[in-house]
């Protein structure tokens, strides 16, 4: 069996699955989304039409070689940064239910912290790719990539946006404990960033009030009202679910049913079964981006194609998470269906990238006849523990 080459093609075929689920659920939802006016294919034209220019990313980033990437992260870094601070020009910048997230260039409106997510696991790739032995060293395993991140980070939360920020945090984490950071580095960022992060909410009341209201939701129903309404639609769907287009919570009971709290729409639609298996889905996604990420050539891939599969898979899983009242509300929509069209060309560029890789990576052959010198250097500082 083909390993290497059936891991791309169940990429591919997963990720197309997850699309067309969610041009369908635009369909269900668009006449109840408030910027759709009553207009039951407004969602699916605008993601059909977002859909179309992640295709055209999504084959440029197969395309090219990945190492352009490589030689030219900086570069991404300081148009992500530079993107980033329009958020705070009033020419510019969107503010929606109190964050500036959204910036206005022309016709063409998008979110910048999208395209920062890949500038950071560009620029923590590099860093910790330099030399396998760098990443066991405080200032160039540690610091370098964590002080990169935080610049981003640093940024993008005053938007606000603490979801954002934490995955590209988290990202990083993983990043730099696969790369072989040491224990003693990463233990202590943990607790501190999860610290912050708990500080930073409490001088947000917005965000606190969503903290408060995980921890205690019968106390504050107000800021648990979308997490009980998404429970109230996975509850009704059952094993097999109301029906596509039988959905009611969709109809103005739950608040953003067509972006962050898709969902538990699919869940009351299309029940249990469906859920389960996007859930499946997104578990297929992550092995098969852990596939292609070993087969890299060079240390650079190998961390750029876990970075992505990380950074996409995490996004899913806190969206589940927040749907599912197992976490606080983050406002992170579902990679591939949510309505969005920024989030979406995001996710099929780092599809793309992930085809790359594997275009450039070690074959099933190679690697039964032992791969090559170079694959062998990468794969063997993985995860060697030493405290």
């Amino acid at each position: 069996m083909n390993v290497h080459r059936t891991s791309v093609y169940l990429l591919i075929i997963t990720v197309i699955g997850l699309i067309a689920l969610g041009l369908v659920m635009m369909s269900s939802t668009s006449a109840y989304a408030p910027e759709s006016h009553g207009d039951a294919t407004f969602l699916l034209r605008r993601q059909a039409a977002w859909l179309a220019l992640g295709v055209c990313v999504f084959a440029v980033a197969a395309a090219l070689d990945y190492h352009l990437l490589e030689k030219t992260w900086w570069i991404w870094f300081a148009v992500s940064l530079a993107l980033l601070s329009l958020c705070y020009m009033h020419q510019f910048c969107h503010l929606i239910n109190g964050s500036r997230r959204w910036i206005q260039l022309g016709p063409l409106k998008f979110q910048p912290s999208e395209f920062a997510k890949l500038s950071a696991v560009a620029a923590v790739a590099w860093v910790l790719s330099r030399e396998p032995a760098h990443a066991r060293q405080f200032v160039r395993g540690f610091l370098a990539p964590l002080g990169l991140a935080g610049v981003l980070m640093g940024v993008i939360l005053p938007e606000v946006d603490l979801g954002c920020t934490a995955l590209i945090g988290a990202t990083t984490f993983i990043l730099m404990f696969i790369a072989g950071t040491r224990l003693r580095y990463l233990v202590p960022m943990v607790v501190l960033g999860v610290a912050g992060i708990f500080v930073v909410a409490i001088k947000m009341p917005e965000r606190i009030g969503r903290l408060m209201a995980y921890m205690n939701p019968d106390k504050y129903p107000k800021e648990a009202f979308q997490g009980l309404q998404g429970m109230i639609a996975l509850g009704s769907g059952g094993v097999e679910g109301l029906g596509l287009g039988n959905g009611r919570q969709k109809m103005m009971y739950l608040p953003f049913a067509h972006t962050d709290f898709i969902f538990p729409v699919i869940g009351e639609e299309l029940g249990l079964r469906c859920t389960l298996v996007v859930v499946f889905a997104y578990i297929l996604f992550i092995l098969c981006g852990a596939v292609i990420a070993l087969r890299a050539r060079d240390r650079f891939g190998m961390l750029l194609g876990f970075g992505v599969t990380v950074m996409i898979a995490l996004q899913a899983a806190i969206n589940i998470g927040v749907t599912t009242t197992m976490l606080p509300n983050k406002g992170l929509p579902l990679p591939f269906i949510s309505y969005g069209g920024t989030n979406l060309v995001f996710c099929l560029l780092g599809v793309g990238i992930l085809v790359n890789i594997y275009r450039h990576g070690v074959t099933d052959k190679e690697e039964k006849n032992g791969g090559v010198t170079l694959h062998a250097k990468v794969r063997k500082p993985l995860r060697m523990v030493r405290l």
